[in-house]
């Protein structure tokens, strides 16, 4: 029975990593889009992999970790197994982005959507709002501590 709570974990590990590079590639193509229709279904579409996969996902993920370390007895630090208390520590501290940085910018983003929607156009706001540096370096850094987190997983160095 564990050995299928830790297939469920790492299936949705791959569903969740996937649903991070969908949605980040999706926006950077919204990044260089010119015409406002386009720019609005790719952010439509970002929005949907963000609902569907990462919102979702990093729950699950975060659940079926927990469950399938308890199935295999391995407790969450000690001799041999301080990686498993590192990696839900880094997936916190990933998750403290949102309040922080993706929900009040993400609300400049929409305003600007909107005006930029009620416009026709994109608009310089809209393009400072798509290029927002706390977002890009929050995203980056979302990335990074993921594919650590899929390291330690994998090497269990200590």
């Amino acid at each position: 029975m564990d050995e299928w709570v830790v297939l469920l974990h790492v299936l949705t590990a791959f569903w969740f990593v996937a649903g991070l590079l969908g949605r980040n590639i999706t926006m950077a193509r919204a990044r260089t889009a010119s015409d406002i229709r386009t720019l609005d279904e790719l952010v439509t579409l970002s929005g949907r992999f963000e609902r569907m996969m990462v919102i979702p996902g990093s729950i699950a993920v975060t659940v079926l970790g927990l469950l399938a370390a308890w199935a295999l007895g391995q407790p969450l630090a000690g001799a041999n197994n301080w990686w498993l208390l590192t990696s839900l520590l880094l997936f916190v501290a990933i998750g403290l982005l949102v309040p922080v940085v993706f929900l009040p910018h993400g609300k400049v983003f929409e305003h600007a959507l909107a005006d930029a929607k009620a416009a026709g156009e994109v608009t310089p706001e809209l393009r400072a709002a798509l290029r927002d540096p706390a977002v890009r370096n929050a995203r980056a850094a979302e990335l990074l501590v993921v594919a650590a987190i899929v390291a330690l997983m994998v090497t269990k160095p200590f």
